[in-house]
């Protein structure tokens, strides 16, 4: 799948795309549900590409520690929320593929409360669903544990360090 610049922000603007959130406690979760979540985010990417939309899919961890994971569809690895920003990477005249970001977004992650990855291109995600509804399970898993044993006073010692 592929896109302008100029189209691809036009969407985000008007959010001219597909868009799910489902909530969930921390007591709830597991390592199936983590899989299923997975496998219902990669699912609705493989339905937005169908129709040639851009998706954003979250999913809301909530409790002591709440964390938001996020699947977006970008041409650069930037978040919806700083659409207005592509033009400052991309020009007008290509088409660029479209990929797969992976975002965590939650105080307990970093000092930024925020991180992207890319997962993969759409075309990609199409090509080998089973293996990347794993790879964002994983990433989902991995992400959780470094929100639950994030230590903020370290991050904020290292602040005034600098």
């Amino acid at each position: 799948m592929k896109i302008k610049q100029e189209e691809i922000t036009k969407k985000i603007e008007d959010q001219d795309y597909l868009q799910d959130l489902e909530t969930i406690k921390y007591s709830e979760l597991n390592k199936t549900k983590i899989k299923a979540f997975a496998k219902k985010m990669i699912q609705e990417v493989i339905q937005a590409a169908k129709h040639n939309s851009l998706i954003q899919t979250q999913l809301a961890v909530a409790g002591q520690r709440p964390v938001t994971f996020a699947l977006e569809s970008n041409i650069i690895n930037l978040p919806f929320a700083n659409y207005k920003k592509i033009s400052n990477f991309c020009n007008d005249e290509d088409e660029y593929e479209v990929n797969i970001y992976f975002e965590t977004i939650s105080d307990y992650i970093n000092v930024s409360h925020f991180r992207i990855d890319i997962l993969a291109s759409v075309s990609e995600i199409e090509a080998e669903t089973d293996k990347y509804t794993d790879q964002l399970a994983s990433d989902i898993s991995e992400k959780l544990k470094v929100v639950r044993s994030y230590d903020k006073d370290a991050d904020s010692k290292k602040d005034d360090k600098k």
